[in-house]
């Protein structure tokens, strides 16, 4: 007979919160359950900070904030509250200030994939995301080939989704008005635009 894992204790939001601000690793919080987060490679951080460089001149003219890696979301559901760390955040809310460690109103996530992430992101993550009422767009992008899944929130409503996949094709992002080639995503991983 095996013994049954202890179970799991529930951890308030003040002290996941508080607990986030002494400690080197990255922790998600999903319904009360702290849970860390694996590092990143060096794809990973180099697409991330491409695409936040390509959109950061047009977050600050529209009077947007533009996060990287350590701004949390805070995804409320059915009376819980879930804490993401998405690899960019972008809100356009002035009133989006309820915490320095936060947001509740983005327009644009984005997450880098690699192929252990790919399905919490393209299944969990999505399902939490679109639960945001201000969120306009969620934008995948693969760090093992060119690939961009950019789901959309259309005007009628009903979320769209878009795969690209060819270096010069190029991402419309709503939120910002702004278009951003692949190429200049991936412009530091040449090896897989190769």
């Amino acid at each position: 007979m095996t013994t049954p894992p202890p179970p799991q204790t529930h951890t308030s939001i003040a002290d996941y919160l508080e607990g986030e601000q002494h400690t080197d690793i990255k922790h998600e919080y999903l319904g009360g359950q702290v849970v860390a987060m694996g590092g990143a490679s060096d794809k990973h951080g180099l697409i991330a900070g491409s695409l936040h460089a390509a959109l950061l001149s047009a977050a600050r003219r529209k009077g947007c904030q533009l996060f990287i890696a350590d701004m949390k979301v805070r995804v409320v559901h059915d009376g819980d509250s879930d804490f993401y760390y998405p690899d960019l955040l972008l809100t356009c809310d002035p009133d989006d200030k309820e915490s320095p460690y936060y947001r509740r109103r983005p327009c644009l996530l984005v997450e880098v994939l690699s192929p252990s992430t790919e399905r919490i992101y393209s299944r969990e993550k999505l399902f939490a995301y679109r639960l945001l009422p201000s969120l306009r767009e969620y934008l995948l992008l693969r760090q093992d080939c060119v690939q961009a899944d950019l789901y959309q929130l259309g005007d009628e409503g009903r979320w769209q989704h878009k795969v690209f996949t060819l270096p010069d094709e190029a991402l419309a992002l709503r939120c910002l008005d702004l278009a951003v080639r692949l190429r200049d995503v991936y412009a530091d991983v040449p090896e897989l635009l190769a």
